[in-house]
């Protein structure tokens, strides 16, 4: 088994890599995305980027990423990852151990991360309850820069 940070339970990429293979779920790790920066000490972020190893059917894993804005079911990207093309900046997060159901991806992001969280034993009084809020939904013609996922838009998986 895996040896988890004993400060937060969270593991590194090589820990949440063996823990994925050894099938005993899914680890995840969240990064906020935060607007044009003004001089507003107090911003804001407008929406996550999220970041979900889970095993591939051979016994190899890939990486799930999901971002978009919060409060809208529009979301800026929705891809797999195979292993081999996982980029560094991922491999230097830290990982909470979690499970996750598919359907889950058809979420609103902040109800997708606040069932990440409750999922690993870690909902804590101070998240909000974003599962039982009224659901706000973007048209079809409701598009994200690729910018706000920070990815080069240039670059295609």
């Amino acid at each position: 088994m895996t040896e988890e940070n004993p400060d937060d339970g969270r593991l590194s990429f090589a820990e949440a890599v063996q823990y994925v293979r050894q099938r005993a779920g899914q680890c995840f790790a969240a990064a906020p995305v935060f607007g044009e920066r003004g001089e507003d000490e107090n911003q804001r972020a407008e929406g996550v980027r999220v970041f979900i190893l889970e095993p591939e059917p051979d016994g190899d894993y890939r990486l799930r990423f999901i971002a978009g804005p919060f409060f809208s079911a529009a979301y800026a990207a929705n891809e797999i990852v195979p292993a081999d093309e996982i980029p560094d900046g991922v491999r230097e997060l830290r990982f909470m151990p979690t499970r996750c159901e598919e359907e889950w991806f058809s979420d609103q992001i902040q109800v997708l991360v606040q069932k990440l969280v409750q999922a690993a034993g870690r909902l804590t009084d101070e998240m909000p309850d974003y599962a039982s809020g009224q659901a706000k939904g973007a048209g079809p013609e409701a598009v994200f820069p690729v910018s706000f996922i920070g990815r080069d838009p240039e670059r295609r998986h």
